[in-house]
């Protein structure tokens, strides 16, 4: 069943052509991406589908009565309405149903209307929608329904936007990076309904995992050509290229044949037949085949970076805290040359504050922070770049110098920079306010890397970036050789560039875990169910340290002890999750089950932080 139909539409602004003449159709419990580079025109056409724009030419085509929810980048919310009250102010069909059959009830005597309202209510299983709402709230970690919209962080503004919109169960579902602002576990929360929902999806995501785990067909905008693709995002990788190839072997016969064609023109034929005149039509044709070329430029990223010497940062005793919230406790680090660490935890935990205090642009409550004296920070947060009024992109890298210094003493202007990332001359003389937030976040990347940082700090790096600069910039941090810590939900991304992590716990507990984010889960996951030997068990808790002369005797049991306690508190805190699942549970059951859990977890945190305190003592 055909849902919606995107006909032959064309978007230029300016000079600037965006696409031409796009054709696509979506149907009933696809699950589309959409991947095409910064500033191709995404967003855009995303827009003209959801109707916030219109093309310049042809037309979107829905289904009668369609309903679609988009959820953009960053959700238009009432700042003054509850979690709870934007849940009912939103343009709900289930809410009007249960307007409608309140309204009946009040009128009786209206037998076909009352009847009419009742089977509403029973079509949409409008009985349960309480239920309904608080389940998906509870999942997304919006457990507090009074707390306003206004004193919510950006993360958790776009899991209630996203709550909205699930529990309005649209036909179509458009999302514009969804994973942003989400921590890992929201996004494999995520990740997993979309997966298993029968619900019908278009999208705009950098997240490679969930393209793959979540897509059934993926959509490329190429050089203004659209290319379709069925099948996974690794199908998709795959054919590709094989597109690619056929499309170079398409083009050096063309040139061949080209060759052959003007040798035949320059002879300048005189007869000009109906068949000579045809084969110079075709010479036209054949010209234009030949001279295509694949805008294949890619970022350069190279860097004058600073010798580091012996002493880089050392972390002795850290602490932080924000009133009763803990963010770091006695936390101990020497960072060493090549280090690369990546940082993860939920939203709210204190990840960017660590970074701060790592470059000391916080002081902590207590211990000391002693950066070598040749460390060079390079620090990419996620605030972006501050342009002034009316600067033009250009102005942007001069600030730094009309040259900018590489490696062995060669240099190179700002303008030849700025083509290296990927903006041409006239793009260079763009106001910064017209770029893409793509092409704003590719512009911040270059300004802290031509500061030639030894110690690379990247807060969230990977948002708005598209996929073709994500896999320039993994191939630059495999290869730098100066200390790198990043904070990421990209899972792909972590996965190849990091060694180990820093796991942010909350309450102050930071573990250090040797491995990538895929080792983690893999651990994690093992941590639930009961081992089934004692190999297996010694092989999933490999990563800490054998030795326990750090402990003594009674220390040593508590330790073991507390370890099997945590996991029997972690399963039934899994097991109470899963009731959450259950349609059928009522309001005072979801109380009573919350208040179980609530006890659990802090029962978990109160051991863990133990559990963290002797294992510190470990040798």
């Amino acid at each position: 069943m055909n849902y919606l139909s995107v006909e032959n539409i064309a978007k230029s602004y300016g000079e600037r052509v965006l696409f031409t003449d796009i054709s696509f159709g979506i149907n009933k419990d696809q699950k589309i991406a959409l991947i095409a580079k910064n500033g191709t025109g995404k967003t855009s056409l995303l827009n003209i589908i959801t109707g916030k724009d219109t093309p310049d030419e042809g037309q979107v085509v829905t289904r009668n009565n369609l309903n679609i929810a988009f959820l953009s980048q960053e959700p238009d919310l009432i700042p003054s309405l509850t979690i709870e009250e934007t849940i009912f102010a939103s343009e709900n069909k289930i809410l009007k149903v249960i307007h409608n059959y309140e309204k009946a009830l009040k009128n009786p005597e209206n037998e076909e209307a009352y009847q009419k309202a009742f089977e509403q209510m029973e079509i949409h299983q409008a009985w349960d929608f309480e239920t309904q709402y608080k389940q998906i709230l509870f999942k997304l970690k919006l457990d507090n329904l009074d707390q306003k919209v206004s004193s919510l962080s950006g993360g958790q503004k776009k899991r209630l936007a996203l709550a909205t919109i699930l529990i309005s169960k649209p036909d179509l579902l458009i999302l514009d990076e969804p994973t942003n602002h989400l921590d890992l576990e929201m996004i494999e929360w995520l990740e997993s309904y979309f997966a298993k929902e029968k619900i019908t999806l278009f999208m705009v995501t950098h997240d490679r995992y969930f393209l793959e785990r979540v897509c059934n067909e993926i959509i490329e905008l190429d050089n203004g050509q659209l290319y379709q693709y069925k099948g996974s995002y690794s199908n998709y990788l795959e054919k590709r290229e094989q597109r690619i190839e056929s499309e170079a072997a398409s083009t050096e016969k063309a040139k061949n044949l080209f060759r052959k064609e003007l040798d035949w023109m320059r002879r300048q034929p005189k007869a000009r037949t109906t068949k000579s005149k045809s084969r110079i039509d075709d010479f036209y044709q054949i010209k234009e085949k030949a001279h295509q070329r694949r805008k294949e430029h890619q970022v350069t990223l190279e860097i004058n970076m600073e010798r580091l010497g012996s002493k880089i940062v050392e972390l002795h005793n850290i602490s932080k805290s924000f009133g009763e919230k803990i963010i770091a406790d006695k936390f101990n680090y020497n960072f060493i040359k090549g280090e690369r660490i990546g940082i993860i935890g939920k939203n709210g935990t204190g990840k960017s504050t660590f970074l701060n205090i790592l470059t000391k642009a916080l002081e902590p409550d207590a211990g000391k922070v002693v950066v070598g004296e040749t460390v060079k920070f390079g620090y990419y947060t996620q605030s972006g770049i501050h342009s002034k009024p009316e600067q033009k992109v250009i102005d942007v890298i001069k600030e730094f110098g009309e040259f900018i210094p590489l490696t062995k003493g060669r240099t190179i202007s700002a303008a030849q920079l700025l083509e290296r990332f990927l903006f041409d001359r006239k793009k260079q003389y763009d106001f910064v306010e017209k770029l893409s937030g793509g092409e704003l976040k590719r512009l911040y990347l270059c300004t802290v890397l031509i500061q030639n940082p030894n110690f690379l700090i990247l807060d969230e790096p990977t948002n708005d970036l598209d996929i073709v600069t994500l896999n320039v910039l993994e191939s630059f941090l495999l290869d730098y050789p100066g200390c790198l810590v990043v904070v990421s939900h990209d899972r792909y991304f972590m996965d190849k560039i990091v060694d180990h992590l820093f796991v942010f716990r909350g309450n102050g507990i930071i573990e250090d875990f040797p491995g990538n984010y895929s080792d983690f889960r893999v651990y994690e996951d093992s941590a639930t169910p009961e081992e089934n030997n004692t190999t297996e068990k010694k092989e999933k808790k490999s990563w800490k340290k054998d030795a326990n002369s750090g402990l003594n005797y009674n220390e040593q049991k508590e330790y073991n002890r507390l370890e099997k306690e945590i996991k029997k508190l972690e399963q039934k805190k899994s097991e109470i999750e899963v009731l959450f699942l259950d349609p059928n549970l009522t309001g005072e059951e979801i109380n009573e089950q919350s208040i179980k859990l609530q006890e659990i977890t802090s029962q978990i945190e109160e051991k863990t932080e133990r559990w963290f305190e002797l294992s510190m003592k470990l040798e």
